[in-house]
């Protein structure tokens, strides 16, 4: 009998991360879940709890330290760890939609130093495992925004940033059988969307929930065509309704698209 695929998802304290962690262990898989408060977290009892900070090196370094020292492989990386959705009001006044002049300066480096460098960090050292094993999974979690103006022009240069280091360690993988994608989920019902919705802010309507993601990332593993979707962004619920997956409450949630999202 074949030992369990390892997987380490980053950002996993709450939100999507959380669900992809949730969903992998139900899965089967040995899960490694990091975060800054991931002790505290709404998780299974045997997903292993990294206490992390990705915007510290020495931290991302040994959380992965002591995967390998433990499993001595890592089949999946989900990135999920992302900053700047933090103190969206300052001083009275509601930041996330003002125009990049307007913008204060702690917004970028929060999403280009908790997203996308702690994506490329996290990558780096788990890639020379899968290289070696010749196969593996590293998924970016993502968003439209890389593609339309959607909040502000940081979001959109962060996940456009995002997309480019799936595209481009895709390239560089595939010669070893390893695979790197962004994945776009929907609108998930994440406590902060549905903190929202019970003020009557969002409709959600159609939404996903944060587990969603994580079954369509153990889809996309099994899958024996895998390198195919390398370096392509996919979508989740269209991943979803072409493996055959529903949603936890059996729905099938609609695909976004760019005119949609």
């Amino acid at each position: 009998m074949s030992a369990p695929p390892v997987a380490v998802v980053t950002g996993a304290s709450r939100g999507v991360g959380r669900g992809i962690a949730s969903a992998l262990f139900t899965e089967g898989y040995v899960v490694y879940a990091t975060g800054r408060t991931v002790e505290d977290a709404d998780l299974p009892a045997g997903v292993v709890r990294l206490r992390c900070d990705h915007r510290h090196d020495a931290e991302t370094e040994a959380a992965f330290a002591r995967v390998h020292a433990e499993q001595g492989r890592i089949d999946v990386l989900v990135n999920s760890a992302w900053g700047g959705y933090e103190r969206m009001v300052e001083g009275g006044q509601f930041t996330w939609p003002a125009p990049f002049w307007e913008q204060p300066l702690w917004r970028w480096e929060a999403m280009f130093q908790a997203g996308v460098r702690a994506a490329y960090a996290a990558s780096r050292l788990a890639a020379p495992a899968m290289v070696a094993a010749g196969r593996g999974l590293i998924v970016n979690i993502s968003y439209w925004a890389a593609r339309k103006h959607m909040g502000n022009a940081v979001y959109g240069a962060s996940k456009a940033a995002a997309d480019a280091l799936s595209r481009d360690m895709a390239h560089e993988l595939r010669p070893h059988g390893v695979a790197a994608l962004s994945l776009y989920p929907g609108l998930v019902r994440t406590e902060a969307v549905l903190a929202a919705a019970a003020l009557g802010h969002l409709d959600v309507t159609g939404s996903e929930s944060p587990e969603l993601t994580g079954h369509v990332v153990a889809a996309l593993h099994r899958d024996p065509a895998l390198l195919t979707r390398s370096g392509v962004v996919q979508v989740v619920a269209a991943l979803a309704r072409g493996y055959g997956l529903r949603d936890v409450d059996g729905r099938s949630p609609d695909p976004l698209t760019l005119e949609t999202a």
